[in-house]
């Protein structure tokens, strides 16, 4: 029988040529354009053209991993406008399916760790992504205040507020600077659900299963209508909806440590 006619073998060779190839990517693709963004980034307006690389980046993540996303937007959202996108993580996969489906001008707030790494880590910098440590209190109030000003600017800003990737379909406990830097800046909250990623990538996995990501932006809600008195509850509407939008479930505590 060939390869052809036997499903399971052309998916395990599907398989094979996606985690060769996209594993090839990350490491040389990211090496070449990450330097290409560092040259690139003095360049005026600052960041633009940084980002620009980071999004072809995230195109040659997904393409060399034979990965088809699949966006759906909620019709009251403005290309032009700024947000402040939460959205679930899963997979390696969420950032560039995001990336390359999120409307306008995107900055990610990232763990501090992968700053760290040679030219990757630089070029996220000159792109102006946001390093966050969220074991140093000082560092949070340096990053809230780079993600604030970013926001003023009309740049909209991606958070996974889970803090972690989640391994189940319930989702974590949201930590509270998404929601904090929605209230400060007055600006809506876009929920995010992305589906399909932890089956393509699943945590600590090499093996690359070529198959479809999803991603549905739900309706900006409007944050400055709750107040701090009312975070709870925005958390937990929050919550819901990106819940909602992944098919996943959000029957625990809407905030980390509520």
């Amino acid at each position: 029988m060939s390869t052809l006619e036997d499903p399971f073998r052309a998916s395990r060779l599907a398989t094979a040529v996606a985690t060769v190839a996209c594993n090839l990517f990350l490491v040389l693709g990211s090496l070449v354009l990450s330097t290409l963004g560092l040259l690139v980034g003095w360049l005026p307006p600052r960041t633009v053209w940084t980002y620009t690389l980071v999004r072809l980046w995230a195109r040659g993540v997904l393409s060399s991993g034979a990965v088809r996303v699949e966006a759906h937007y909620d019709p009251a959202i403005d290309p032009a406008a700024s947000y402040v996108f939460l959205a679930n993580h899963q997979s390696l996969f969420d950032i560039p399916a995001v990336m390359v489906t999120a409307p306008g001008q995107v900055r990610l707030v990232a763990k501090r760790s992968l700053f760290k790494i040679p030219i990757f880590g630089w070029s996220m910098a000159a792109g102006g992504f946001i390093p966050v440590d969220r074991e140093d209190r000082s560092s949070a109030r340096e990053t809230f205040a780079s993600a604030v000003g970013k926001l003023r600017r009309g740049t909209s800003i991606l958070l996974f507020p889970e803090g972690t990737r989640g391994q189940g379909d319930r989702l974590l406990p949201f930590q509270r600077g998404g929601l904090l830097l929605a209230l400060k800046s007055g600006l809506p909250i876009v929920p995010v659900g992305i589906h399909g990623t932890r089956a393509i990538r699943a945590t600590g996995s090499l093996a690359i299963h070529p198959g479809t990501a999803v991603v549905r932006y739900g309706p900006p809600i409007d944050a400055a209508g709750f107040g701090l008195k009312r975070k709870g509850a925005l958390a937990a509407e929050v919550r819901r909806r990106v819940a909602e939008l992944a098919g996943m479930e959000a029957e625990d505590a809407a905030v980390a440590g509520a």
